[in-house]
């Protein structure tokens, strides 16, 4: 049947039996982020633009050509929020939560936006889960994070992921690296896509981020951070693996890992799926000791992450959720029976039970037929003549077996069954 409304290209409608999934990766990440000592924060949709073009950097693609922006009634720049972090760290100043006695640590979950060209996981409206810590600089807490995310993917039951991290040094190294790598893509400037020809001045790091593939062969043998490092980004770096190490974390080190945001300083991090195609990363972050301090907070160091919680749910396996299958159907034949179900269905759901009943006054046999759609294990069957006994009729689906007990006693007997 065609229809003449349809969603927009590129975002999508999360129906039952896959919302399920998102519902499971937001309870785990509640139960696993609070035991690490997060409380949730809750982000405006929209921002003032000046808030992302401060914070991600002008060269980035999410500036360049991926933001959507609008003016409001007042002539005042608004954007769709592309990302957490800039929104999160604006909050965190704003409302003076840097006034706290110890370490802040906030988690969020919500839609992003981003004006992309549609493709295998990637939405122009798309969902991210993200945690940030501000107050502190010590490399254990780089460890302490990267580890809670790979635990949070260990109780989604999610296999097959790689950790890729890097440093990318600070005020202090990264100049000399800029030079290096300029020094060294000069002559070579005209072979980069027009976006790298660009980001060649502002931000020649960028240029390992590219996505295509004439650029990577461009920057084959050009130097990385790995060489440029001060003594201080080379301890920072040292000890964070060396925490990684001592929660038995396996990593990669990829001295080209460059997140797509320039306010990353120090440790960079990305998780990649091995059964994802091109798209595969599905959570990456790092350190920003700056971006507190670029919002008008005093100097504080931060350090967060963010999910892609499309690219995971795609890998999370149907039985790694509860179900929401109804436990017992409510099978009435007769006006005094159906009066007396309706009163049991409440009942049941006040005591917990999942229940459903036929609405509709059908015969036994599509009632039954309805409870096997639902693919319950009970269903209590109740008619005129079992209300005139005091009686109710439980049926065992799974073996097509049935009894019969007092109807005062039935709602006992089925939390019995089901509990």
């Amino acid at each position: 049947m065609s229809t003449k409304y349809q969603s927009v290209k590129g975002v999508k409608d999360i129906l039952p039996g896959e919302v399920e999934k998102w519902q499971y990766m937001e309870k785990t990440a509640r139960e696993l982020f609070e035991l690490y000592g997060f409380s949730e924060v809750r982000i405006p949709i929209f921002e003032k633009t000046s808030v992302f073009m401060r914070s991600i950097g002008e060269t980035t693609d999410i500036v360049e050509k991926e933001m959507y922006t609008f003016n409001d009634r007042s002539g005042d720049s608004l954007t769709l929020r592309p990302e957490g972090t800039a929104s999160v760290v604006r909050s965190y100043v704003e409302h003076g939560l840097y006034n706290s006695p110890s370490i802040v640590k906030l988690y969020y979950m919500g839609p992003m936006f981003r004006s992309e060209r549609p493709q295998a996981g990637r939405y122009r409206q798309f969902y991210q889960i993200g945690a940030e810590v501000f107050g502190t600089e010590n490399p254990e807490i780089d460890a302490e994070v990267i580890g809670m995310l790979m635990r949070y993917f260990e109780k989604l039951g999610i296999k097959g992921l790689e950790l890729e991290v890097n440093s990318l040094g600070c005020d202090v190294c990264r100049p000399k690296f800029r030079e290096a790598l300029l020094e060294f893509l000069k002559e070579k400037k005209n072979l980069l896509c027009e976006d790298c020809q660009r980001r060649f001045e502002r931000n020649p790091m960028r240029i390992f981020d590219c996505k295509s593939t004439n650029c990577h062969e461009v920057t084959n043998g050009a130097p990385t951070i790995e060489g440029y490092r001060c003594e201080n980004c080379k301890r920072h770096f040292d000890t964070t693996l060396f925490y990684l190490d001592r929660l038995k974390i396996s990593y990669i080190k990829n001295p080209k890992l460059v997140r797509g945001l320039d306010y990353y300083t120090k440790t960079a991090f990305e998780i990649i799926s091995k059964d994802m195609g091109a798209q595969n990363a599905i959570a990456g972050g790092g350190r920003y000791d700056k971006l507190v301090e670029d919002f008008g907070g005093s100097p504080t160091p931060a350090f967060g992450f963010a999910i892609g919680v499309d690219r995971t749910a795609s890998l999370i396996g149907d039985k790694s959720h509860s179900s929401l299958t109804p436990a017992v159907f409510m099978a009435a034949l007769g006006d005094r029976a159906n009066q007396k179900a309706f009163e049991l269905v409440d009942s049941l759901r006040q005591k917990g039970i999942r229940v459903e009943k036929d609405y509709e006054n059908g015969s036994l046999k599509s009632q039954l037929r309805k409870a096997n759609k639902f693919g319950v294990r009970y269903t209590v069957i109740l008619g005129d003549n079992e209300i005139d006994r005091g009686k109710v009729v439980v049926r065992d689906m799974s073996v097509s077996q049935q009894e019969e007990t007092d109807i005062s006693k039935i709602i006992e007997f089925i939390i019995e069954k089901v509990k």
